[in-house]
């Protein structure tokens, strides 16, 4: 909704921009509100603090992306890379049939999971120099940018 009315402000013109700028005071004040709330939701439990020091110490995982993992992923600590990359529906999943063989594709896993872990991978490649040298390198093999930005999803999770 903040993204919504930012965008808002440039094509409405000056008439209603006060308007949409009272709206998004309004939406950071609810934001911030519950970023504490689930600060403090994550604080009373150990084994989520530390898992949030663990994401935060990544660099191009954000509060969004530890907050989306431990709620959505709870398992993340307890399982293997590939089971990860599975359940979260980052892992290529083959389209054979007899002699026939198909492009692999992602497909299926947790949504929530798969859209954050994507905007956070972007993020990555731009300020992450492990992630950022793999995707260049891949790019440079001639990979696709989607493919390879698929892969530094799988890395970075």
């Amino acid at each position: 909704m903040r993204t919504r009315e930012l965008n808002r402000i440039k094509i409405m013109g000056k008439a209603l921009e006060a308007s949409c700028r009272r709206i998004i005071r309004v939406l950071d004040q609810e934001i911030g509100r519950i970023e504490k709330k689930l600060d403090a939701h994550i604080e009373k439990e150990a084994a989520w603090s530390e898992n949030k020091a663990l994401l935060k110490s990544a660099p191009g995982i954000g509060d969004t992306m530890v907050y989306t993992l431990l709620a959505d992923l709870p398992e993340l600590g307890s399982l293997t890379n590939k089971q990860a990359a599975a359940l979260v529906g980052v892992a290529p999943m083959n389209r054979d049939s007899g002699k026939m063989r198909g492009k692999r594709c992602i497909k299926g896993g947790r949504y929530s999971v798969r859209t954050t872990l994507y905007m956070a991978t972007l993020s990555a490649t731009l300020c992450n120099p492990v992630i950022r040298d793999f995707y260049q390198r891949l790019v440079d093999q001639g990979k696709h940018k989607k493919v390879a930005l698929t892969a530094c999803m799988r890395k970075l999770l």
